[in-house]
């Protein structure tokens, strides 16, 4: 099997064995939460380069867009996506990230490549910045939340997550499935949760 690196390794059992805030996740993570318009982006595999990203009111605007339109929960969902791949479309070319691969290219540790939990850490800090500035509507931020401890038969692998306003579920927002830019992997965190790294995933 191949290996991730011991730092990312620890990191994802912290979070298997805590329960962290979101805002906290942050700090088990050794990196910042947004700022005003600004993002501190992970890349390089397990937030070993943190590079920041500040968002004129114009790529904000670009941001948010669809969630405007969202008018329920599952809207807001899909909105969510195109938020993300328009997040990572001006992130990708302002470092240089835009040729992130789909999931993790074992021995391949580039810097403009990301693991899981460099995604899991950008993708909330998307999130916090699409709350802070009063586009969600219909979700909390939730902290990141992981799957898999080798002795289950699986690798280790975290996602963001959403929490939807009424019910309390709690939705997977996961960027690690896909190439820059592409829609993340949105499914329920229950499904998420039982799922390998290597299943084929719904958007």
């Amino acid at each position: 099997m191949p290996t991730r690196s011991p730092l990312a390794i620890v990191a994802v059992l912290t979070l298997l064995a805590t329960s962290a805030s979101a805002l906290e996740w942050f700090d088990i993570r050794g990196t910042q939460p947004p700022r005003g318009s600004r993002v501190y982006i992970c890349h390089g595999y397990s937030c070993r380069i943190v590079s920041p990203v500040t968002f004129s009111e114009g790529d904000l605007a670009k941001i948010g867009s669809s969630l405007s339109q969202a008018t329920d929960a599952a809207g807001e969902r899909a909105a969510i996506s195109a938020a993300v791949q328009v997040y990572e479309t001006i992130v990708g070319a302002r470092i240089g990230t835009s040729a992130d691969l789909a999931k993790m290219q074992f021995g391949r540790g580039e810097d403009n490549q990301m693991d899981c939990l460099d995604e899991a850490t950008n993708t909330t800090s998307l999130l916090v910045l699409l709350a802070e500035h009063g586009y969600l509507k219909h979700h909390d931020v939730r902290e990141p939340s992981a799957r898999g401890f080798f002795f289950d038969g699986r690798y280790p692998h975290a996602t963001a997550v959403l929490a939807e306003h009424g019910t309390g579920e709690k939705w997977a927002i996961d960027s690690w499935p896909r190439a820059n830019a592409e829609p993340p992997v949105i499914q329920l965190l229950s499904e998420w949760k039982r799922a390998r790294s290597g299943d084929e995933l719904p958007s």
